[in-house]
């Protein structure tokens, strides 16, 4: 979880931005690197802070399916697999806008059951302390 980190010389806070300590993180290899990062560049299937590619990506209905984390393919996989799509949070952590933004071919339903045979492909690549 990032904390906020006091920016060390005042000016950061005034000038209207916070800093945050962020730390990439691979279970894997061992992998870290903590930074202090001032701003995040989101909506590809990019890390928005260390811009790197996501662990959870593939290739779905001519496109690349992808998500930050098993959470955010939690929330892909309740959107697609809902027959009734309904106005308000999907889950409690996520606000409705968050759906709102996907692309076309992540709402089409005819796309449901291709998607949702690579969430779980993405879902098996994932170690086992992360899997539901």
């Amino acid at each position: 979880m990032p904390h906020l980190a006091a920016p060390e010389d005042g000016e950061g806070a005034s000038a209207g931005f916070m800093s945050l300590r962020r730390r990439l993180h691979c279970k894997k290899c061992g992998f870290f690197k903590d930074e202090t990062v001032s701003s995040a560049i989101v909506g590809g299937p990019v890390d928005p802070f260390f811009q790197r590619p996501v662990w959870l990506q593939a290739s779905c209905c001519g496109h690349v399916l992808w998500a930050y984390n098993v959470h955010h393919l939690d929330l892909l996989e309740a959107y697609v697999a809902a027959k009734l799509r309904e106005r308000g949070d999907l889950v409690a952590w996520a606000p409705s806008s968050l759906v709102e933004r996907l692309p076309t071919w992540l709402k089409t339903a005819k796309n449901r059951a291709e998607i949702l045979r690579t969430i779980r492909r993405l879902r098996s690549t994932l170690p086992a302390e992360e899997s539901p």
